[in-house]
């Protein structure tokens, strides 16, 4: 393919019109100038289909910048499946056979631990070969193939970024990444060095998607009240913020309000070539702090990793590590060849030409594909709970905090009403992104029906009998908070799962929606009761909780807590205790809004909301546990300061997890080939009491 630079020149020195197209001529100029300058492709590129994939997707450009990207991105993922893919706890995340597994689709199974292990070594291998550039086609495939099947395996661990790295994998299998800076191009050095632009495009495009879809969804009240991100600025990274305008301002303007800014701005300064550098400083100044900030892995280092791809495309060739002989370019030649060979060449000429024009309508078909994705959730009602859609695919990070007070978890014998049993939340399962989900957690209440059966029957077995355990139901009570709001169930409570219905398409109805009749208490009354209340000790807290009509609250005052408090500040609820004392015994009390009851500890209580409206009550109360671990607690940190970078801890936590995940793919294999027993860690399981 010959390489050219289109050239326009204008012999027009005394600045007159020649002809009555110039006027037309010049406006079309100066709009191609501005867009040249903005974005550096012609105008005309977008003038015909033919010319957008002629003259500006295939266009040749160099691949150096495109080689050192696909480098950083595969030492990225070498790092990362020991870690956030979970390879160093690969017996502990794969090897329970009773633990739950939330797929995407509910048929898959998962894999034996050690045929996992063998997955996992799969992938390491295919990111290795991604960053040397070895067999990089295959090395690619072999990634991305193992990667999105582990990522299908398990919903629970979706995040953003993890959906961004099987996306960006996918994009760089069907590029020509290895063209520089790889072992292919040292093995084949007389192939050319450029690659097509759209190499480039298609990158940057999935990164404009992530950052400033990301942005569009912080354009909500949620977002733009500061609810999601609260307290955020007492980490160390914004002492400079905080002296100045104090936590609360912080956390709005700086943590929220320039946060939505800057996700839906920076990649246009970033291709704008007059900000381009001070866009780099910010973005880079956002993804350091971001990595100090969460426990997100690798991903603010793969962002910043494909900040240089917009800049030169040769920038790493003025690199003196990197330097390497000039860009290979396949030069025009006058020759005078047969007719019979014109033909032919005229063939694979019509052929190439086709095929160009299809890999881009495959290209702006996937473009669309992400842009509608984030928005397509009227279609997949099913996944739709308090927030739209499964958390990982629809750019909305952090817009939405969680906090989970209890899980009730409750098993009834269909034979036998009268046994009820209690699970404990995380007897089979690392994590709680069930609770917020609708489909996970039928899911996981048809995992504990299956624990339950297999249990019976291997009990029963022990006495020679066949019987299987019979029928069960299970019940979710589940109490949650999304940004500040009231504790509230987010499933009916009287709703068995294992017969409710389910369905991707269709409305969830045993979903109970947001009580959005008390947003407007969170600053005028939850705050400010907060501050009042935690002003009181150090030990003093409060619990915030709203509730449905018809539905009652079972709750244990524990023994380390005193002058416990209920007070109920809108609706009307019913109090009782479960056994007879000084405050009443078992005779129900009525408490009306601004009614106040004093709760003994060590004992059960139920509170029914009663009328044709939500409740709304809080627990103060103060912890004597904490109260007496407070010296303990500060001696302790007066004694072991924590670091604020704490870079020599990470790196040999990564490096623990690397030895672990390479001794446990060693040992899959071992098993697979010669059946040597796999060793395993079994979980310890922490109840809080």
């Amino acid at each position: 393919m010959t390489a050219t630079v289109d050239k326009q020149t204008v012999d027009n020195s005394n600045g007159s019109p020649t002809s009555e197209g110039d006027s037309s001529n010049g406006v079309f100029q100066r709009l191609d100038s501005f867009v040249r300058a903005y974005t550096g492709h012609e105008l005309r590129c977008v003038t015909s289909f033919n010319d957008f994939v002629d003259r500006c997707m295939y266009r040749p450009v160099d691949g150096a910048a495109l080689g050192v990207a696909r480098a950083l991105f595969g030492l990225a993922m070498l790092i990362d499946i020991p870690e956030e893919r979970g390879g160093g706890d690969l017996d502990l995340r794969w090897g329970e056979p009773r633990d739950c597994r939330f797929p995407l689709i509910h048929s898959m199974e998962t894999p034996v631990l050690p045929r996992m292990g063998l997955i996992y070594g799969l992938m390491w291998l295919g990111a290795a070969g991604i960053m040397l550039g070895y067999r990089f086609r295959t090395s690619a495939t072999i990634f991305v193939g193992t990667y999105w099947y582990v990522f299908l395996l398990d919903k629970s661990a979706w995040n953003n970024h993890s959906y961004l790295y099987g996306l960006l994998g996918t994009i760089l299998l069907f590029t020509d990444a290895s063209r520089c800076w790889s072992i292919d191009a040292w093995r084949e050095p007389e192939r050319e060095q450029t690659v097509p632009f759209w190499n480039y495009f298609i990158l940057k495009f999935q990164f404009f998607v992530l950052y400033f879809l990301a942005g569009l969804k912080k354009l909500c009240r949620e977002w733009l009240s500061g609810y999601a991100m609260t307290n955020l600025s007492y980490h160390w990274v914004f002492l400079p913020f905080r002296i100045v305008l104090g936590p609360r301002l912080t956390d709005l303007l700086i943590v929220h309000w320039f946060g939505c800014f800057f996700d839906t701005t920076v990649v246009f300064f970033l291709i704008y070539a007059p900000t381009r550098k001070l866009a780099t400083v910010f973005a880079s100044a956002f993804h350091l702090m971001n990595s100090r900030l969460f426990h997100i892995g690798m991903f603010p280092w793969v962002c910043l990793t494909q900040l240089p791809l917009y800049y030169s495309f040769s920038w790493p060739r003025k690199l003196r590590l990197l330097r390497s002989p000039s860009v290979a370019m396949t030069k025009a030649t006058t020759s005078h060849e047969p007719p019979t060979e014109k033909v032919e060449k005229s063939r694979k000429t019509t052929y190439r030409l086709r095929r160009r024009r299809w890999s881009m309508v495959a290209m702006l078909t996937y473009c669309l594909l992400q842009l509608f994705l984030p928005y397509s959730h009227f279609l997949t009602k099913g996944y739709n709970n308090w927030t739209n859609g499964l958390y990982g695919y629809s750019w909305d990070m952090m817009v939405h905090a969680w906090d989970t007070v209890m899980i009730g978890i409750r098993v009834v014998d269909l034979q036998d009403p009268e046994r009820v049993h209690y699970v404990e939340p995380y007897a089979f399962t690392d994590n709680d992104r069930w609770t917020k989900h609708a489909d996970m957690a039928v899911q996981f209440a048809r995992c504990i029906e299956r624990n339950i059966q297999k249990e019976a029957s291997r009990e029963w077995g022990q006495f020679g009998r066949t019987e299987t355990m019979a029928n069960v139901s299970v019940y979710f009570d589940i109490w949650c908070s999304m940004n500040g709001r009231f504790q509230q169930r987010i499933f009916d409570p009287n709703v068995d799962i294992l017969r409710a219905p389910w369905s991707p398409f269709v409305s969830v109805q045993w979903v109970l929606p947001l009580l959005d009749e008390f947003n407007g208490l969170r600053d005028t009354m939850i705050r400010r009761i907060t501050d009042e209340v935690l002003g009181w000790s150090n030990h003093s807290d409060v619990l915030f909780i709203a509730d449905f009509p018809g539905l009652m609250l079972r709750n244990f005052v524990g023994e380390d807590l005193y002058n416990v408090t209920l007070t109920v500040l809108q609706g009307t609820v019913q109090y009782q205790l479960s056994r007879e004392d000084e405050l009443g015994g078992k005779d129900p009390i009525t408490l009306t809004t601004g009614k106040s009851i004093e709760l003994p500890a060590g004992s059960f209580h139920s509170i029914e909301t009663i009328g044709s409206q939500p409740s709304c009550y809080m627990y103060t109360f103060v912890n004597r546990t904490k109260e007496q671990n407070a010296s303990k607690n500060q001696s302790d940190l007066n004694g072991t300061p924590t670091p604020i970078l704490p870079l020599a801890e990470e790196f040999l936590h990564r490096w623990e997890n690397f030895v672990r995940f390479a001794q446990h793919v060693a040992n899959s294999l071992l098993f697979e080939l010669y059946g040597v027993p796999m060793p395993r860690r079994l979980k310890e399981l922490v109840v809080d009491g």
